[in-house]
């Protein structure tokens, strides 16, 4: 088998063999050969990955998932056959670098020479806040990358972790996670880039960009409606129509399919109206397949098969939820064999199971390892230069520092911000200097780290008060209470020194964790949306001492604050921003670097209560008929810079007719009317007062990030196809109606001051799956044209 994707790095259609039209013709006979000459036994071996490490007790695997662990057989016994997938071998247990590279490659010798054929497994690992692997640089969190509505920057960063995973053998990355957040009291909230398809999308799409053009398969996940659970409950079912799944869940898969070129796509555990993901056909194949188009490897989430008949009960037996997943249409069973080892076998000899159907997903399996360069002739198992392999660098950093910096949101400011030289500043909460508040749930030290608590974090991660100090010079500063007890022993303390200040910084928000461990991560769900523990407290004791009070929010999810919002000087979000996130908020707090992020999520006004996303129909709203008023606090897209923008002449460039196969632009003048240089961010969304069913109240369709020195004017266009105001009938179609709509150039989503008034022409269109997807933003300079 010779050189595949472990020497120097090449572009995908390197990797494909698609540069190579010979090659891929190769790699397709060779494919073909092996589905013909393997027996069952060889076929089901490739269809099934294996969690050398896994911890039997429970402690490093979910619940439900721990009983599982235990039962797979013997290292020998695994790979006599074969292996489709070795599971994490970086990501469970920390290891050096180099040394988990080597142990890799020893494993796939073994592999490639227990077996007839030699195949080598494919190699898969989690990837969302960067490489899950000791000593690799952690990212911010995706809902840090919505706040950024920077797509180059996100698609920069997956360019990183995808050149890091490939330079240590590593073939699969399980991201982006493309759920739209529905229910913030949802734990994995954090882990969603925001309450918003189209940017979700476009950020998403963007992150598979990066990732594949390293040659990193990227996975999507988790298809599809995991988010939208029953009170924001992991793993609960979900209550939906076809019109919310189709116009609001959907499209972020479609986007990053479509424009960023995913190769495997992750089944969610959803149950939706009965159907769970992993046995629907219409959702894995007819849609997915047959529809989108994709000609890539369906992978289960952890367990997902077995689940079929231990959570969901639509199958009595391993051998029954390994026939219902075949024929739905995943390919792969993660992250051990389970359903799909002895238990397929037997019901495919019993004449249960069609072979036909593991034939099929064999063969889409096989084609993916070709494409690898798994299959080749020579391959070797060693990574180019392993002894230099280093996951975290200076490069990495600098990305991680950027898109730190970029999500930042200046939430409310009545000028206490940025710190004035030689203010007496102080930083008191559980949060001041804590390290863990940068990181969230699916970052290597949270999430395999905290099993390990002998061994250093593996990357240095300065908190808020060590990067100030370095900044600013003296801070004082005090704990004052923990992130989730109800100890408030330390309130004197944090006011003492809140009274000796002139500015006083409040530090709170979460301790990212899974399963109860943490208050925000995969299975942290909260009852309502006040700050863990006695946070909000502290913060009322510290407002009562007089001295200005910046609030710094240091979460995984949004939280009310409307309680001493308005008593605050000012109000900083972040969203877990990653091991350079102490220096980012030391930055934007000092103004060494202006903010610029943007509310991937709405700030809720009441911590109880149904929360709701900015994406709400007029009754949603609030009304006359109902005493609960759901109005956000600060709305979806809402962020405030250290200067001024005047916007002006929001207009139509092609006239106020626009026809439902074609596109409009609309552009408005942006100028920067402060004495400092700052970045605003357009936001175009499409309001349709009348449809024949009920829409959101506005949608977006469109942002642009603009950086302007003082007193210069740029202008935004941004061109809009019809198909971004189609929407979802109740026969299932995808039209677009004519009619009268306005496109709002906005700073937020309950902006309106910037409407442009159109009105859609010609008869209604049925639009069809290779629709437009993505609008068109440009930044022009008016004194020099485009």
């Amino acid at each position: 088998m010779g050189a595949g994707l472990h020497g120097s790095a090449g572009t995908l259609a390197e990797a494909t063999g698609d540069a190579h039209p010979g090659l891929a013709a190769e790699r397709a006979a060779r494919v073909d050969e092996l589905v013909a000459a393997m027996t069952l036994e060889e076929k089901a071996a490739q269809l099934v990955g294996l969690w050398v490490g896994a911890d039997a007790s429970g402690g490093g695997v979910a619940p439900h998932q721990a009983d599982m662990t235990g039962s797979v057989p013997a290292w020998p016994d695994v790979i006599a056959h074969g292996l489709g997938q070795l599971t994490r071998p970086f990501g469970t247990a920390p290891v050096a670098p180099v040394l988990a590279a080597r142990s890799l490659a020893a494993s796939q010798r073994e592999i490639v020479a227990a077996s007839r054929f030699g195949i080598p497994a494919q190699v898969h690992e989690e990837c969302l806040t960067g490489f899950a692997a000791w000593q690799a640089t952690t990212y911010p969190t995706p809902l840090a990358w919505g706040a950024t509505f920077d797509p180059d920057l996100v698609e920069e960063m997956a360019v990183r972790i995808g050149t890091s995973m490939r330079a240590a053998g590593v073939h699969q990355g399980l991201a982006p996670v493309l759920d739209v957040t529905r229910d913030y009291r949802w734990g994995r909230t954090e882990e969603t880039i925001g309450e918003d398809p189209y940017l979700v999308g476009t950020v998403g799409a963007a992150y598979v960009r990066g990732l594949e053009s390293t040659g990193v398969v990227a996975t999507l996940k988790h298809f599809a409606g995991y988010s939208a659970s029953r009170a924001g409950r992991n793993l609960a079912p979900v209550s939906m129509g076809p019109t919310e799944l189709a116009d609001v869940i959907l499209p972020p898969f479609e986007t990053a399919l479509r424009h960023g070129g995913a190769r495997a796509v992750m089944h969610s555990y959803a149950e939706i109206d009965g159907v769970p993901a992993a046995a629907d056909p219409w959702l894995l194949t007819d849609l997915l397949r047959d529809r989108w188009g994709f000609d890539g490897i369906v992978v289960a989430d952890y367990y997902g098969i077995a689940f079929l008949q231990t959570l969901h009960g639509v199958a009595g037996s391993r051998a029954e939820a390994a026939g219902l997943a075949l024929a739905a249409g995943v390919d792969v069973e993660l992250p051990s064999l389970d359903a799909y080892g002895a238990p397929l076998v037997a019901a495919v000899r019993a004449g249960d199971v069609d072979e036909a159907l593991v034939d099929r997903a064999l063969h889409r399996v096989l084609t993916q390892k070709a494409a690898l360069g798994l299959l080749d002739p020579g391959w070797q198992p060693e990574p180019a230069d392993v002894e230099q392999l280093v996951l975290d660098d200076a490069a990495a950093q600098d990305v991680a520092l950027r898109l730190a910096r970029e999500s930042l949101v200046l939430v409310a400011n009545d000028g206490v911000l940025p710190l004035a030289p030689g203010t007496r500043v102080a930083v008191v909460g559980p949060l001041a200097d804590a390290a863990d508040a940068m990181l969230g749930c699916y970052t290597f030290p949270a999430h395999v780290g905290s099993h390990h608590p002998d061994v250093p974090r593996g990357v240095d991660v300065p908190g808020v008060v060590t990067e100030l100090r370095r900044l600013h010079g003296e801070v004082t500063t005090a704990r004052g209470c923990d992130v989730d007890t109800d100890d408030r022993t330390g309130f004197a303390e944090a006011v003492e020194v809140a009274r000796d200040a002139d500015v006083v910084v409040v530090a709170v928000g979460d301790r990212a964790g899974l399963f109860g461990r943490g208050t925000s991560g995969e299975g942290c769900d909260v009852t309502d949306l006040q700050l863990p523990g006695v946070q909000e407290d502290l913060v009322d004791a510290v407002l009562a001492t007089g001295t200005p009070v910046v609030v710094l929010l240091l979460t995984g999810r949004p939280y009310a604050v409307g309680g001493f919002a308005d008593r605050a000087a000012a109000l900083v979000q972040a969203f877990f921003p990653g091991q350079r996130g102490g220096q980012a908020v030391a930055e934007v707090l000092t103004g060494a670097v202006a903010p610029s992020g943007r509310l991937p999520v709405s700030l809720p006004r009441h911590a109880s209560g149904q929360p709701g996303t900015y994406l709400t129909q007029p009754l949603g709203a609030r009304s006359g008929v109902s005493n609960i008023d759901p109005t956000p606090l600060h709305p979806f897209g809402h962020g405030l810079a250290y200067t001024s923008f005047a916007w002006s002449d929001a207009r139509a460039l092609d006239g106020d007719a626009w026809p439902v196969d074609g596109t409009t632009r609309v552009a408005v003048d942006v100028t920067n009317s402060g004495d400092r240089a700052g970045t605003e961010v357009v936001q175009v969304y499409l309001h349709d007062p009348v449809a024949s069913v009920v829409r959101p109240v506005v949608r977006l369709v469109g942002h642009a990030r603009v950086d302007l020195e003082p007193g210069q004017t740029r202008t935004v266009e941004v061109e809009v196809h019809a198909d971004l105001a189609s929407f979802t009938r109740r026969d299932g179609t995808r039209v677009v109606e004519p009619g009268d709509v306005e496109l709002r150039l906005a700073r937020h989503s309950a902006d309106a001051s910037h409407a442009v008034p159109l009105r859609m022409t010609g008869p209604v269109r049925v639009v069809g799956d290779d629709r437009h997807l993505l609008s068109t933003a440009r930044v022009l300079d008016p004194t020099r044209g485009r």
